[in-house]
């Protein structure tokens, strides 16, 4: 006689699984804590515990209960009040903007007035990125970039507008947008076609704008083409368009607003600008180079951030979920194939944490530089142009792919949109791979930039310096494996350097290697550096994990006799 299925112990676990998320994200996550340590001076270290732990609390708490209350009630676009006189208000439900109040006032936003604080941006960041962008991101993101884009380029105007963008209170800051797309052009930026005319000591906008998120946004960054300048990307201007002048709409209206598959709660539209008020930003021949340099590398900094959050909300799901769920007589969790896809989703996560880390190191001397109160090396500044696309295309594709492997192991409960953040995870994921530059408009940026600066070399060596630079015997072992693969590939970049057609090619599945072997070189670093105990055990496993898995291509793991105990390694604490 069979044994009769204890539904309500299925039921428990569903409720233990639940109970087993942290009330305290930043205190659960050592590794968040480990990387912090490794860039911050204690004093610094000691602010960002406290204030990253009290927002961590808010995630957790009450900021997550507003994201899941308004995700079935997406933004409306009022183009008229009741006697026909135009609006273009975006109308959001009230649960949304008891959100944005929670993410304002952690700081994030006030973080960017100044540079020098992008590590206390980036916890926040990725803390509130456990609920996904939530609406809110994509706006912090782009406020914190236009914030840059007027201190570096335009004090004036930066004096005039940065204290509403930084203000820690949601009901009175202003939000940032940029305007770059236009419908024919895409990331053929230098195809834009809006025109930009001198009235004084203003221009006017004219022209289309075709996806432009944070429609509701209170200024506008976009790139114009002044009357009679060149064609493609050296004729183009960055402008600042306010939403209103004196009271009123400017010279705007909003066709639509996007259905999208992600990022559903923010609000992406269609925009025409007639005679629309702007102001000049920075030198009339830079825009294109201010949009890059301040802007787009900017978002993909966070854009990377909110990647790594994602991954670690995914993780936390699912390894919860294995812990309590039963099939079978046993754990899930408990199962060899279970255990090797939460090892996978770990190793991703963490690689993608500590490149990260890295960026923001980088991100942070870019800024102090940028503003005259800092200096960085030409090296330095040569391998942030260089790990600030390359990070962004990793850290995009390793987060998509985390998220659909937690769902598969919540099984058909993955699926099921009020179950588990999952489903809107992995939408909001496959957007982030979208937002500026695809996959390979990055890869034929890095691929230009390692020719044209002469790059090459100096990401190949700061990736052999950390490998050379590890002593552990066991840890050695598998940095002396990456060394070989980075000689393999170095002779594989210099040839798609030398041979166009080749490069065009080939160049993409070269960098996502180039990329994960500095991941592994980070995370050996790390793991060298933490002594002995779980913590560098676990860097160490997902440094060989990622090794065998996505660099090695010979590389067996059915003939590793150590597999098993790799993966082990990475998971059993948390099960």
């Amino acid at each position: 006689m069979s044994t009769p299925i204890a539904y309500g112990d299925a039921r428990g676990a569903f409720a233990a699984w639940r109970s087993r998320y942290p009330t305290d994200p930043y205190g659960a996550d050592d590794h968040l804590d480990l990387v912090n340590e490794r860039y911050l001076e204690p004093h610094r270290l000691a602010a960002v515990r406290r204030r990253a732990g009290e927002f961590g609390k808010v995630v957790a708490g009450p900021l997550g209960v507003a994201v899941a209350g308004y995700q079935t009630r997406p933004p409306e676009l009022r183009k008229y009040d009741g006697a026909g006189n135009p609006l273009e208000e975006i109308v959001f439900d009230e649960a949304y903007h008891d959100a944005g109040r929670h993410v304002w006032a952690s700081g994030l936003l006030e973080h960017a007035a100044a540079a020098g604080a992008s590590f206390e941006q980036a916890n926040l960041f990725y803390l509130a990125s456990l609920e996904g962008e939530m609406g809110h991101m994509c706006a912090a993101t782009c406020t914190t970039g236009l914030v840059r884009v007027l201190r570096r380029h335009s004090p004036d105007l930066a004096a005039q507008v940065v204290p509403q963008l930084t203000a820690s209170d949601y009901d009175v800051a202003q939000r940032g947008a940029q305007f770059l797309t236009e419908v024919q052009g895409g990331s053929d930026v230098g195809a834009v076609a809006a025109v930009a005319t001198e009235k004084g000591a203003v221009y006017q906008i004219d022209g289309e704008k075709w996806f432009c998120s944070v429609a509701d946004a209170d200024q506008f960054l976009l790139l114009a083409r002044p009357s009679g300048a060149a064609d493609g990307t050296a004729g183009l201007a960055c402008f600042l368009v306010p939403r209103r002048v004196a009271g009123e709409l400017n010279g705007f209206s909003i066709r639509r607003l996007k259905d999208k598959l992600g990022t559903t709660s923010m609000a992406s539209g269609e925009f025409d600008f007639t005679e629309a008020e702007a102001h000049l930003v920075g030198d009339l021949g830079a825009g294109f180079k201010i949009m890059v340099t301040a802007m787009l590398n900017t978002s993909r900094w966070l854009n990377a951030i909110g990647d790594v959050g994602i991954m670690r909300r995914a993780y936390l799901e699912a390894v919860n979920y294995a812990a309590v769920r039963r099939a079978f007589g046993k754990r899930i969790g408990d199962f060899p194939v279970v255990r090797l896809q939460l090892a996978h989703i770990k190793a991703d996560w963490l690689a993608a944490l500590h490149s990260t880390w890295e960026l923001t190191a980088l991100d942070e001397a870019v800024d102090l530089a940028a503003m005259g109160t800092g200096e960085i090396s030409a090296t330095d500044a040569g391998f942030h142009r260089y790990l600030v696309n390359a990070n962004k295309l990793g850290c995009s594709l390793a987060a998509t792919g985390v998220v659909r492997q937690a769902i598969e192991i919540l099984g058909g409960n993955g699926a099921i949109e009020d179950f588990s953040v999952l489903p809107r995870l992995l939408r909001d994921a496959v957007v982030y791979e979208q937002w500026e530059g695809t996959h390979n408009v990055l890869t034929a940026q890095v691929l230009r930039d390692l020719g044209r600066l002469g790059l090459a070399g100096t990401v190949v060596d700061r990736t052999a310096t950390i490998l050379k630079g590890i002593a552990e015997q066991d840890l050695g072992l598998v940095a002396d494996r990456a060394q070989s693969q980075l000689e393999e590939l170095t002779g594989l970049v210099a040839r798609c350097l030398d041979d166009p057609g080749f490069g065009a090619l080939h160049f993409r599945g070269q960098l996502e290697r180039l990329l994960r072997l500095h991941q592994i070189a980070l995370l050996l670093q790390a793991s060298e550096d933490s002594g002995k105990g779980g913590q560098a055990d676990e860097l160490a496993a997902a440094a060989a994990l990622l090794l065998g898995r996505y660099v090695e291509a010979g590389y067996r793991p059915e003939e590793d006799a150590q597999y098993a105990a790799t993966v082990d390694a990475l998971v059993a604490s948390d099960l």
